[in-house]
Formats: structure tokens, C-alpha cells, sequence
């Protein structure tokens, strides 16, 4: 087992605890390390962790008491409300009352014994939770919003099947992606909520499905608009200054949001290398239209390339992150934020997936909207410039989400699909490195046959569970920059990802919202009146593969020195010295540097986990 982790080391968490006698030791041991607590109407702990105080209101309503905690305007009246409705009704009431409400947030109910937990539909709000049987847990199950606060709770141990998922490539598929690294802790999916009953059983059943897309372009602009607006509204409400991220046009419109309320907005540009990288070009076009933006635009010779500090980064994640590559190139322009005095960061992550949509949603449209269909065909076609013959092989294909699971699950250790191919299959086929260890490749294939029978896609259909798949990966990289932001006491939000904006979205029609002729019709035609004109058809997006390739040449040595001793090598997952050779060779980010970040990820927070201040006596 790893050693003790401090969880006075961590600035934010909490710990959801059952309406149980059983649970009082545990309760204890939470107690002794949490800032802050609330009672069950019993009197027994309920909620204990660290937490701003403005980010939760608690509702009483006789024997219910609800807690709503996050990025949220919910008064106490509301929450009040919500609370009446449940002692009335049932705790599944709480899904109707809370249906309209804006922001990004936990909503913890507790009833006559019984516990409700309920994060986001996608990783943004993450909700784990326990097994009764781990050696610390005094036989009841416990939650959480972070899954090493319930490692080191219950006493779980690492699994290294588990890191061993970690090293894929282009990511864990659902539904393991962003499962935790210890045995006997799991995660709570994306739209299902979790129960804790009197006894201190855990239960888990859908409360979220998308909606149905029907709503024509025009119509759902409107609502997309209205969705955002209050979202980045709810977080910029009676604050006197945010920050925010001003590049391409997702944070755009973030950005000109919150220009629209009454804070005062200092946005932050990123300058890159590349020459045709226009953000800097766009972005003050829009603050010299909108006139009331404190703009700064930080030169790209004073940004991190991809993999600097690589060697020495200790922040405490509760999952690998393959923003660990990038982590000094993001976190600069947050800590210029904290720096400036802003709390609230406001980021436009999370547009792309949402707005961007995938050319997978073709698959549905062959069969409704044949026409519309081809037309897209050929315009995806030769815009990305792919093989008919692998196009039609893709659209032909109707295996089933677990039919193509299990052809993963067969060719983990084959090599990885060439760049640049078709997007209509229910994902990028994830693929072992070259240096992962037999065994590694083995405990991984098993671990995923195992999930095998559950697994059934993230959406109705290959371009929606894409669409909603994605969203999930993303945004946990999004909640890892928030735990990063933390110790400097930013709140990173991304209103990309909250319900009611991803709702807002996925109700418009995919072929007015998703189209190779034009780029990102929703938030285009949403951001009228909002967006100055001057900015708000921009059709260009920069990238910073420069970045990442002059990062290779710069902080090689780093990369190896990951190698000395490598954590994932001492636990057989990782042929080190085929690990050095691939760092020694040439490496680009179109031919396969890539395929180091999960690597990287994995071994960076394995140390992290090393050098974490130990737990020590309350």
C-alpha cells in the first residue's frame, strides 16, 4: 500500500457519509482532517471535508436535509424547496426540482436514513464511492468527490491492473475511462447518482439521458445562448473581477458573457510560435469592439513548451492526467490571474467537443436525412482528405459497442490505426505502447473483458456516445486543471460542461449543428448581439504542435530522466529500456510523441503520490 496521504494537504474535498452508527469510526477519522462538517438531521456526520463557504447552501425541510455545493446561484430558499419536495415525495423528486438549475454542482440529499449523491452528466462533478468491505471502511460504503480522499479513508490499495488501463492510447474507453486507480474505489458514470442506505449499502441508477434533437438551428441558438449567458452569469454574479481565457471562439464567447455583467474581466491570450497562429490577431479585434475588457496578451516566449517540468511536478491529482505534458504552459496564465487577484477563472473548454460535434453522427443521419447525409459525406470527405474505401468500410460497419470493445480488447497490443483516417467508428481504437510489459498488456486485456457485459455506449448511436464520450475525457482533464488552480486559490470553471448548456446543445438538430461547411454554426449563430461582429464568424482555430515538438527537443533530457528509476517499471508495467530508446530516437507530434503523454502522465503522478505531505496525527 502507498504511503499515508495528508488529506490537510488537499485544499478542497468533501466525504459523504450514510446515516449509520456503523459509520462513526470513519466519520472520526474524516472529522479529524475536515474544516468543515454537517449532521444528518440524526446528528450523525453526514458531509466533512474542505470547502469555500459561498460554494454551499443547505435546505431542511423536516426529516430531509439537501446540500448543493459548487459553481451554483441556488439560494437556500430553493434549496428549501428541493428539500419540502423530497420529504413529500422521494429523494428522485430532487431530478425534477433541480432541472432548471444553472451552474456546475453536487447535489447531496438526505432522507430517513437513506443518502442521495448526484454529480454532473459528464466528468466536470464526479461523484466515488467505496467498498463496505475495505479494511478501514467499518463495513459501509462511503462518497466522495475525489477518489484519493477515499483511498486513504477506507485504506484501499493501488491496483495495478489499473495504471496499467492508464498507459492506452488515445485514452481508457468507457466505461472505465476515469475509473480510480485503487481496488474496492469506483466511480459514479456520468447521469447516474449514487445511494447510500441505511446500513451503509452503495447503489447506483441513471437519473440523466440526453434529449431528443429536434430543435431546429434558429430556435436552439436561442436557447444555446440563453444557457451559456446564465452560466457564465451564475459564476460572475456580485464578484468585482474575473479573469478569463480570450483564444479562440469557445472562450470568446465566455469571455464577451461575462463582459455583459457587472465584473470587471481581465482576459489572458496565449501567443504561440506558429506564425499562423491567429489567436492574438482575434482577440484584440473583440476587446477593441467591446471596449470594457482589460486585455493582456503573454508572448509565447514567456509560455512553457509541452513537457517542461515534467521531472519535477508534485501536484496531487486523484487520477493520471495526460495534461501533466502541458501542465506549466496552462497553469502560467492562471497563476498571471491569481496574481492579478481573481478567484474565478473562466475557460472555453469543452466548446469543441459540444459544438464541434463529430462526423460519427453521420451513421444516424444515412439512415434518416440520406441526402443531407451524402451531401456531409463528401464535404468531410475531402476536407479531411480520407480514404472512400475506409469511409464506406466504417459507415458499413454495424457492429455493436461491446462487439467493437471486444475487438480492442483483441488487438491492444496491435499497432496503432495511422493518423489522419475516418472518425465515424464509435472511437479511436486504444492501443498498449511499444513499451508497455506483456503482463501489462495481459492485466489490461483482462481488465477490460471483465466490463465487457456492461458495456454499452455513452450515447444513442456512434456519433452521440462520441460526442458524449469525449465530453467525459475532456472535462476530467478540465477538473484536474481545477485541482491544480486550487492551491492558488483560482476556481477554474468551465461552463462548457455544465447540464444545462450541454443540454441546450445536444437538443439541436446534429445536421444544423454538426457540418463540414461551416464552423461551429450553434455558438455562431447563438453569440449575435453578444460576441462583437468583428470577431464572431471567425472560422480558424490555432494549434500548438510547435509547442509540443520544440518541448521535445528542449526537455528530452527530463523524459529520460523519468526513466531513472521508474515507478512504473518497478511495478512491471513498463520495459524501461525500450521506454529510453523511444525518448532517444526522433520523435514528432504527428509521428507518435503522443503516444508518450499517458506514459508520462502515469509516471509523473506515481511520484507526485511519493512526495505528498504524509498523514500525520490531527
Amino acid at each position: 500500500m502507498e504511503d499515508p496521504l495528508s488529506l490537510r494537504a488537499l485544499p478542497s474535498w468533501f466525504v459523504v457519509l450514510p446515516d449509520t452508527d456503523a459509520a462513526a469510526a470513519v466519520a472520526a477519522a474524516a472529522l479529524a482532517h475536515g474544516a468543515q462538517a454537517l449532521p444528518h438531521r440524526s446528528g450523525r456526520p453526514w458531509l466533512v471535508g474542505r470547502w469555500a463557504p459561498p460554494s454551499i447552501v443547505v435546505g431542511d425541510c423536516r426529516g430531509t436535509r439537501v446540500a448543493v455545493l459548487g459553481e451554483h446561484s441556488v439560494t437556500a430558499e430553493a434549496a428549501r424547496r428541493a428539500a419540502e419536495a423530497a420529504e413529500e415525495s422521494s429523494l428522485s423528486a430532487l431530478d425534477r426540482v433541480s432541472a432548471r438549475w444553472a451552474g456546475s454542482l453536487h447535489l447531496v440529499a438526505s432522507r430517513s436514513g437513506r443518502v442521495r449523491i448526484r454529480g454532473g452528466v459528464v466528468g466536470m462533478r464526479r461523484v466515488f464511492f467505496t467498498d463496505a468491505a475495505l479494511p478501514a471502511a467499518g463495513g459501509v460504503s462511503l462518497a466522495s468527490d475525489r477518489a484519493d480522499v477515499l483511498a486513504e479513508l477506507a485504506g484501499a490499495e493501488l491496483d495495478d491492473r489499473r495504471l496499467a488501463l492508464e498507459l492506452l492510447t488515445p485514452g481508457v474507453p468507457h466505461p472505465l475511462s476515469g475509473s480510480p486507480m485503487w481496488r474496492g474505489v469506483h466511480a459514479v458514470p456520468g447521469g447516474h447518482h449514487l445511494t447510500l442506505d441505511s446500513d451503509g449499502r452503495a447503489g447506483k441508477a441513471r437519473w440523466w439521458s440526453p434529449p431528443d434533437p429536434h430543435l431546429p438551428l434558429a430556435e436552439g441558438a436561442v436557447r444555446f445562448r440563453e444557457a451559456l449567458t446564465t452560466a457564465v452569469a451564475t459564476r460572475t454574479r456580485g464578484r468585482a473581477l474575473v479573469t478569463a481565457d480570450l483564444g479562440g471562439l469557445d472562450s470568446t464567447a465566455v469571455c464577451c458573457a461575462a463582459a455583459g455583467g457587472d465584473a470587471k474581466v481581465a482576459a489572458y491570450t496565449a501567443a504561440i510560435h506558429d506564425e499562423l497562429g491567429d489567436d492574438a490577431y482575434w482577440a484584440r479585434r473583440t476587446t477593441e469592439a467591446l471596449g470594457t475588457v482589460e486585455h493582456h496578451v503573454v508572448p509565447a516566449s514567456e509560455l512553457a513548451m509541452t513537457f517542461d517540468g515534467i521531472d519535477t511536478l508534485d501536484d496531487l491529482l486523484d487520477t493520471p492526467s495526460i495534461l501533466t505534458v502541458d501542465r506549466n504552459r496552462r497553469m502560467h496564465i492562471i497563476a498571471l490571474a491569481a496574481a492579478r487577484g481573481s478567484s474565478l477563472h473562466l475557460t472555453g473548454l469543452g466548446g469543441d467537443e459540444l459544438l464541434a460535434g463529430t462526423p460519427a453522427r453521420l451513421h444516424a443521419l444515412m439512415a434518416r436525412h440520406p441526402l443531407t447525409a451524402l451531401r456531409d459525406l463528401r464535404g468531410y470527405t475531402a476536407k479531411y482528405q480520407w480514404s472512400r474505401w475506409h469511409v464506406l468500410r466504417q459507415l458499413m460497419d454495424r457492429r455493436s459497442y461491446r462487439a467493437w470493445l471486444a475487438r480492442v480488447v483483441r488487438d491492444l497490443d496491435a499497432p496503432p490505426a495511422p493518423p489522419g483516417g475516418p472518425l465515424l467508428d464509435w472511437s479511436a481504437p486504444p492501443r498498449m505502447p511499444g513499451w508497455a510489459t506483456p503482463e501489462a498488456v495481459e492485466a489490461v486485456r483482462e481488465l477490460l473483458r471483465a466490463h465487457l457485459p456492461e458495456a454499452e455506449p455513452r450515447g444513442r448511436g456512434h456519433g452521440e456516445h462520441q460526442e458524449i464520450a469525449g465530453m467525459d475525457g475532456i472535462s476530467q482533464w478540465t477538473r484536474h486543471i481545477g485541482q491544480m488552480a486550487a492551491p492558488l486559490g483560482v476556481t477554474v470553471a468551465a461552463p462548457y460542461y455544465d447540464d444545462r448548456v450541454i443540454e441546450a446543445a445536444l437538443a439541436v438538430r446534429p445536421q444544423e449543428r454538426i457540418t463540414p461547411w461551416r464552423y461551429k454554426p450553434l455558438i455562431v449563430e447563438a453569440m449575435r448581439g453578444v460576441v462583437p461582429e468583428a470577431s464572431r464568424a471567425r472560422g480558424t482555430k490555432a494549434n500548438a504542435t510547435f509547442e509540443e515538438e520544440e518541448g521535445l527537443r528542449r526537455h528530452r533530457a527530463a523524459l529520460l530522466a523519468l526513466c531513472e528509476e521508474s515507478r512504473l517499471a518497478r511495478m512491471g508495467l513498463v520495459d524501461v529500456e525500450a521506454l529510453r530508446a523511444w525518448c532517444l530516437g526522433p520523435l514528432s507530434a504527428e509521428t507518435g510523441s503522443y503516444l508518450l503523454h499517458p506514459t508520462v502522465a502515469c509516471e509523473v503522478w506515481l511520484r507526485s503520490r511519493e512526495t505528498a505531505p504524509p498523514r500525520t496525527r490531527p
